[in-house]
């Protein structure tokens, strides 16, 4: 290794994004060879889904805004390839480190390996088998091409070697998801007391839908609507509203069936104030990936609205389940009663990802000096 800093690219394209890169922009700022540079990509653009969470997680304005906004997955896929290439071309970083499986994460892959710019991947390997999922090819194709696989579980691991990855490229760090909740969870727990105002702590639960399958139908966002009502008369719910989910709201005139005493509709939250509302929940319904495994870590109820998961870990150790709009109910008041007795978190899912990750990418740096 030379005298020089390594420049190492962390790219960011959408919310869950940047709580996977600021623990790890922490660690490499604390290290003596590394200088990580953010690319935020723009994807998500909106000052509620980007700007108040580089301000809670601690992370710089971003060295480089692309600002490739809103479009069809080809269009956001295209531009993002098109502007990272640039990017790279005019100042070429030693490593991009690309995280979870948005079309920022597969563009800006496929542009670095095309300028033979080495590229690791952090969250590698999870895997839903439905191809339908925009993400899961996103996912597929980054780990077919990157020169290193950070991988959260056992089960990445093997999903990783079945599709003919070498073991050389595969290293299990655990769960960065979680390197930043431990980091701020002082924060979050002196925001917890406040979070769901009239509410007491375990005495509500948190909803967060945004997938196509689940609101971009009329009739399906009716159908889930009217499970969510119902269960209101058993727990109040607190509904952080993706802007997706807004616009279809909105677009479908549903704003008064979403009026109901007990189910509290309210903007989109920081991530301070969303882990927050989530340590105070009894039981909380999502459709979202990074949730799933935060609520495993903390041991919360978790429903989750697919008919799949890239993350089994979260079910097998746990306290995640699949459910449908028909069997929400259900499964949710048997979730109440219940409670999430069985759960553990599983190895490696300890607050010291990024640490394990700085560790990597040092030695690979040496590698290929």
């Amino acid at each position: 290794m030379s005298d020089s800093k390594t420049v190492v690219h962390l790219v960011a394209g959408a919310r869950p994004n940047f709580m996977k890169i600021a623990p790890l922009w922490h660690s490499l700022t604390a290290c003596s060879w590394a200088e990580p540079v953010v690319v935020h990509t723009g994807q998500h653009y909106d000052t509620n889904m980007s700007a108040t969470f580089f301000d809670d997680l601690g992370l710089p304005a971003p060295d480089h805004n692309l600002e490739i906004g809103s479009g069809t997955h080809g269009e956001q896929t295209g531009r993002t390839m098109i502007a990272y290439e640039a990017l790279c071309l005019r100042q070429p970083p030693d490593w991009v480190v690309v995280v979870g499986d948005v079309n920022a994460t597969a563009a800006c892959a496929i542009a670095a390996r095309k300028l033979c710019l080495p590229v690791a991947h952090l969250e590698a390997g999870l895997r839903s088998g439905d191809r339908s999922m925009p993400e899961e090819i996103n996912r597929i194709v980054t780990d077919a091409i990157a020169d290193l696989l950070w991988t959260p579980s056992p089960d990445a691991d093997e999903n990783l070697r079945r599709e003919g990855r070498p073991d050389q490229t595969i290293e299990r760090v655990g769960n960065i998801m979680l390197d930043a909740y431990e980091r701020l969870r002082p924060r979050i727990e002196a925001a917890a007391k406040s979070a769901a105002p009239g509410l007491q702590q375990g005495g509500f639960g948190v909803v967060t839908l945004h997938r196509p399958v689940n609101v971009d139908s009329k009739e399906q966002l009716i159908a889930n609507c009217d499970v969510l009502v119902a269960l209101a008369g058993d727990l109040p719910l607190v509904f952080p509203v993706h802007p997706r989910t807004r616009a279809a709201i909105d677009r479908f005139g549903l704003q008064d069936r979403f009026s109901h005493p007990n189910l509290r509709v309210v903007e989109p939250l920081g991530y301070v104030d969303f882990m927050a509302l989530v340590t105070g929940a009894r039981l909380v319904i999502t459709d979202s990936g990074g949730i799933q495994e935060e609520t495993t870590y903390l041991g919360i109820p978790c429903l989750t609205l697919r008919d799949s998961t890239e993350r089994p870990i979260t079910i097998t150790e746990g306290t995640n389940e699949l459910v449908t709009t028909g069997t929400l109910l259900s499964k949710a008041r048997a979730a109440l009663k219940d409670g999430a007795s069985g759960a553990r978190r599983p190895d490696l899912w300890d607050g010291r990802t990024a640490e394990r990750v700085a560790d990597s990418l040092r030695r690979h740096v040496c590698q290929h000096v």
